[in-house]
């Protein structure tokens, strides 16, 4: 049961739409289930005599009352407006059971306190099978205003009672960080125009996407211009300094044909400038040219990152594993948009999945998942085929969105769970697609039985403790292909498998060989860094060895641009 609390100024306007046809003459039967006083409140739904503006009037009875006091000044925002909808697949509920909704949830949200005379008048609207409309008017009857602050938080606590209560889906807590739904018109425009998701929606996804992938904030808005979308800055008065942003999707419009803004923040909270320059690296970082050795190593230095996050989420340091989180999800983005396959579609649902377990209500320390943060920043310029490297990546985000779904639940976060644990499937489904034929193909291609033999000896001497489960492990095949191209690229395989092993326990592996596998196809070629370093060092010689070129004094440069211009 989900409650959505507003505020507005027009009573009338509000009750001409609940007892209207609706925006698609959706409406069925408007009435009122409960109100303040039900002999008082006239109801156009039932009695044809009833109008509009006498129920307007009875609703701003107080309202007008405080106007005359205040000289003829409205209180601001005087219209109370929350729907109240159960979730798909619940059962129906009758008229009287939606007026006990009502009445509880007034009385949560400070509206009307249950024997309170003085309260605030109000009214609930019934005019679909699964959702009413309470609107109340905000002065009481002593003239003053009720106390709604946190009104919406409270409103949901009681909803998460009456679920239990009434036999309801019992559905997740949120702690206010979750970015807003999209509204029934928004819905509503979506549909007329054959869209599968709102305007809304779209924005906030292309804007996590390019904030994963850019490195300043003028880059950011950029890439969102290049994909039409309209960008409008609201600068400082003085120092000209951008104090916020909003965004417009291509095409949608008002009545007026003017651009519908959302902004950053209300998108969603990690979207607005603030949170946005947070993430983004210092000047200095930014301003640095990007320079990879190897094509592969961004491949490798995100899985490198990606492991060693889920190690942070076991520290016990909450702002640094909130930082991280919240950089696995920009990296999701990027893998999503870098790495081929048909999997791709199940990586993009991940990246938007998890965007609600990226944050919570713990404050992120975002400088110390700066690691993964780069790293991701680099994969999403890459441009080669990984193979091997992108699976030993899938690999590392499946484990690593299932720590987040057990971090989030240690700390009572059920909706960040929830997203954790359906980015964690979607993760699960894309390595299964990519990995199932790369571990067939590796396992047809196993190197001869006295290679193998020799490789279950060094299972056996580096991993005693674990030998019998990784050589009996149905990927057991698959590995010793993968040790031989290690040793084949300089590595010593007992001493490989030593290494891999300690990146992190085994005993909890259900396919330990599996593992090990990937863990060592995401090592670096060692051959290939010889080979490097001896031709960065002989290049360094030469320069060491080639004499300085004469410094011409300033004036000298001066005169000699002079000569040229003449």
């Amino acid at each position: 049961m989900v409650p959505d609390v507003s505020t507005g100024s027009d009573t009338r306007g509000l009750i001409a739409y609940l007892f209207g046809p609706g925006r698609r003459d959706e409406h069925t039967d408007p009435h009122i289930v409960a109100a303040w006083d039900l002999a008082g409140a006239p109801d156009p739904g039932r009695n044809p005599e009833a109008t509009y503006t006498q129920l307007a009037k009875r609703l701003d009875a107080h309202v007008d009352l405080r106007t005359r006091e205040l000289g003829g000044r409205k209180p601001p925002q005087h219209v109370w407006h929350c729907p109240v909808r159960t979730a798909p697949g619940d059962r129906y509920l009758t008229d009287t059971e939606w007026a006990e909704v009502a009445r509880r949830i007034v009385h949560a949200a400070g509206i009307a306190s249950e024997g309170d005379e003085k309260a605030c008048r109000w009214i609930a609207v019934r005019h679909a099978d699964d959702h009413i409309h309470i609107m109340a008017t905000t002065v009481r009857a002593d003239g003053r205003r009720p106390r709604t602050h946190r009104d919406g938080q409270r409103a949901q606590a009681e909803c998460r009672k009456i679920e239990a209560e009434f036999g309801l889906r019992r559905l997740k807590s949120g702690d206010l960080t979750a970015p807003r739904t999209p509204t029934g018109a928004e819905r509503a425009k979506a549909e007329r125009q054959g869209q599968t998701v709102t305007a809304r929606h779209w924005l906030r996804e292309q804007a996590y996407a390019a904030a994963a992938a850019v490195r300043t904030e003028a880059d950011y808005f950029t890439v969102l211009q290049s994909l039409g979308i309209k960008v409008k800055t609201r600068l400082g008065p003085e120092t000209g300094y951008s104090l916020g942003y909003s965004l417009a999707a291509p095409g949608d419009t008002n009545a007026a044909g003017e651009p519908l803004w959302y902004g950053g923040s209300k998108l969603a909270p990690d979207l607005s400038i603030n949170r946005l320059r947070e993430r983004l690296p210092n000047q200095e970082a930014a301003d640095r040219p990007r320079h990879v050795a190897d094509s592969t190593d961004p491949w490798r230095h995100t899985t490198t990152a990606i492991h060693a996050a889920r190690a942070v989420l076991d520290s016990g340091d909450d702002a640094d594993a909130q930082g991280h989180l919240a950089a696995f999800g920009d990296a999701l983005y990027n893998i999503a948009s870098t790495t081929p396959g048909p999997h791709r579609p199940e990586l993009r649902a991940a990246a938007m999945a998890f965007n609600r377990a990226r944050r919570s209500a713990i404050r992120a320390d975002h400088q110390a998942a700066t690691a993964l943060r780069e790293a991701a920043r680099e994969l999403a310029y890459a441009s080669n085929e990984p193979g091997g490297l992108a699976i030993s990546l899938l690999f590392a985000t499946v484990h690593l969105a299932r720590a987040a779904a057990n971090w989030h639940e240690q700390r009572g976060h059920e909706q960040q769970v929830a997203a954790a644990e359906e980015a964690f499937r979607h993760l699960q489904s894309a390595y299964q697609q990519s990995a199932t034929p790369v571990l067939a193909d590796l396992a047809r291609r196993a190197p001869r039985a006295a290679t193998t033999r020799r490789y279950e000896q060094d299972v056996r001497a580096a991993l005693p403790h674990h030998a019998n489960r990784i050589l009996t492990d149905p990927n057991w095949t698959a590995l010793t292909t993968t040790l031989a191209h290690a040793e084949t690229a300089g590595h010593n395989p007992r001493r490989l498998l030593a290494e891999v092993a300690a990146q992190r326990e085994l005993d909890t592996a259900e396919h330990p060989a599996e593992v090990l596998n990937w863990r060592i196809t995401a090592q670096p070629n060692r051959r290939t860094q010889a080979a490097r370093s001896r031709s960065t060092t002989s290049g360094t010689s030469r320069l060491s060895a080639t004499p300085p070129l004469p410094a011409t004094p300033v004036s000298g440069r001066r005169e000699e641009q002079s000569q040229r211009h003449r």
